[in-house]
C-alpha cells in the first residue's frame, strides 16, 4: 500500500489503543510500526494510561502518547462494580478530546482498560456524518470483555486463534519485525555477549512476564546446583519486586538474574530452551522466533493460557506443565534432559515456528489504513 493523505494532503491519522500489559502494548505497537512501513507519512497516536507499561515502551519506541483515565472491569459486584459507568463516562470524555486532538481517521484496538473507552469513544464521535472506525483485535483463545463490546458495532474484527468468542477473521497476533525477522543463529554470539552468559553452554531462558513470576522464580533458581552441573547456563528475568539467589558450583556456566529484560530479542537469541508463562503475545513471540519451550500456564483464570499453548503442544513445539508440578527437583531433572536431546529441541523449534501468522500485524494495519482511507473519501 502507498502512502495515502487525505484532503488538503492531511496524513491520515491512525490511534492504537493497546495500553496496560506487555499482551496488549507490544501489538498495538506492532502494528504501529506496520502502518509507518506501509504508509511513512502516517500519523500514530497510542492511546494508554498512567498505570500501564506503555508509559515507558512507547516514547522508547518512538511514538507519540495520550493518556487518559483508566477504566477497570470488575468482575463482582461491590463499590468498584458501582464507579464503573462514572468511570467509563470521563475516560471516553477524554479519548474523544484526543481524537480531536489528533484528527483521528481510525483506531485500533487491543482490548484492555484502555480499549473499552476507545471504542465507545468511536462509536459517538463523528466528522461530518462519517463515524470514527474501528478495527478490534483479539490476541487471546478466549476474548476479554472490552472487545466483546466492542464487536459489536466495530467495522473490522480480526482475532489470533479460531472460536475466540467473537466473529472474527483470523490473522495472527502482531509480533514486531524485530522478533519475526530475528536470525538467532547469526545474532546469538553477541546476544550472550551482551547479557555476560557462557558463548557455548545450553542455555535456558526463564521469564514469567514483565513483572516476573514468583512461582517460576521459586522452581528454577533453587535448581541452579542441578543446572550448573549439567553445564547448562541460565537467563533468568524475576520481575523488578522479586529477587532471586541461584548458587551454582564453581566453574559452571552462568546463571544470569535480570529484574527485567530490555531486549527480548536478544534474549530470545541467546536462548536454546524458553521456560515461562503462556501469555498469547509470549506464545506469539516464542514460536516466531523457532524456540521449544516449557510452558507453565497460570493456575487461576478462565484457563486461557492453557489455551493459548495447545496449538503449539498440538504441533510438537512445546511441553505444558502444570503449575503444581513446577518444582525445583522436576527443573533439575527435566530441563537437563530436555536440553541434552538436540534433534528433540531442533523438531520442536521447527514444529513452532510453524504454528502462527508472521504477516499478522500487516494484516491488521492494512485494514486499518484501508477503512480510514474509505473514511477520507465519503
Amino acid at each position: 500500500m502507498s502512502k495515502t493523505t487525505g484532503a488538503g494532503g492531511t496524513p491520515l491519522s491512525v490511534v492504537v489503543a493497546g495500553g496496560g500489559t506487555a499482551g496488549h502494548v507490544e501489538p498495538a505497537l506492532a502494528v504501529a510500526d506496520a502502518v509507518r512501513q506501509l504508509d511513512p507519512t502516517a500519523r500514530i497516536t497510542a492511546l494508554g494510561t498512567t498505570r500501564g507499561l506503555e508509559t515507558r515502551i512507547v516514547p522508547e519506541r518512538g511514538y507519540d502518547l495520550k493518556l487518559i483515565p483508566p477504566v477497570p472491569l470488575p468482575r463482582k459486584p461491590g463499590m468498584e462494580l458501582a464507579k464503573t459507568p462514572w468511570r467509563v463516562m470521563k475516560s471516553v470524555a477524554a479519548t474523544r478530546k484526543v481524537f480531536a486532538e489528533v484528527d483521528a481517521d481510525v483506531v485500533v484496538g487491543f482490548g484492555g482498560y484502555v480499549a473499552l473507552p476507545a471504542y465507545l469513544a468511536a462509536r459517538s464521535w463523528f466528522r461530518g456524518a462519517s463515524r470514527l472506525p474501528v478495527v478490534i483485535h483479539e490476541a487471546n483463545a478466549s476474548a476479554g470483555i472490552a472487545n466483546k463490546v466492542g464487536a459489536r458495532f466495530a467495522d473490522r474484527v480480526l482475532a489470533a486463534v479460531p472460536d475466540c468468542g467473537l466473529a472474527a477473521h483470523v490473522v495472527g497476533i502482531p509480533v514486531r519485525g524485530a522478533i519475526t525477522e530475528l536470525d538467532r543463529t547469526a545474532v546469538r554470539a553477541r546476544a550472550r555477549e551482551f547479557f555476560g552468559l557462557d558463548p557455548d553452554a545450553p542455555t535456558l531462558l526463564v521469564f514469567g512476564g514483565s513483572q516476573g513470576a514468583q512461582r517460576l522464580n521459586e522452581a528454577v533458581a533453587p535448581a541452579a546446583t542441578a543446572l550448573g552441573a549439567a553445564g547448562i547456563g541460565v537467563l533468568h528475568a524475576y520481575g523488578p519486586k522479586n529477587t532471586i539467589s541461584p548458587v551454582s558450583p564453581p566453574g559452571s556456566p552462568a546463571y544470569v538474574g535480570v529484574s527485567y529484560l530490555n531486549r527480548m530479542d536478544l534474549a530470545y537469541a541467546a536462548a536454546d530452551l524458553v521456560m515461562c508463562r503462556s501469555g498469547a503475545m509470549t506464545v506469539a513471540e516464542i514460536s516466531a522466533t523457532g524456540l521449544p519451550a516449557v510452558y507453565v500456564p497460570l493456575p487461576h483464570g478462565n484457563g486461557e493460557q492453557r489455551l493459548n499453548a495447545l496449538p503449539v503442544e498440538s504441533a510438537g513445539g512445546c511441553l505444558i506443565v502444570d503449575d503444581d508440578v513446577v518444582t525445583a527437583e522436576w527443573v533439575g531433572r527435566e530441563v537437563p534432559a530436555l536440553l541434552a536431546d538436540t534433534e528433540r529441541l531442533k523438531t520442536m523449534g521447527a514444529a513452532a515456528s510453524g504454528v502462527g501468522h508472521r504477516d499478522a500485524a500487516a494484516a491488521v494495519a492494512t485494514a486499518a489504513l484501508q477503512l480510514a482511507q474509505e473514511r477520507r473519501a465519503r
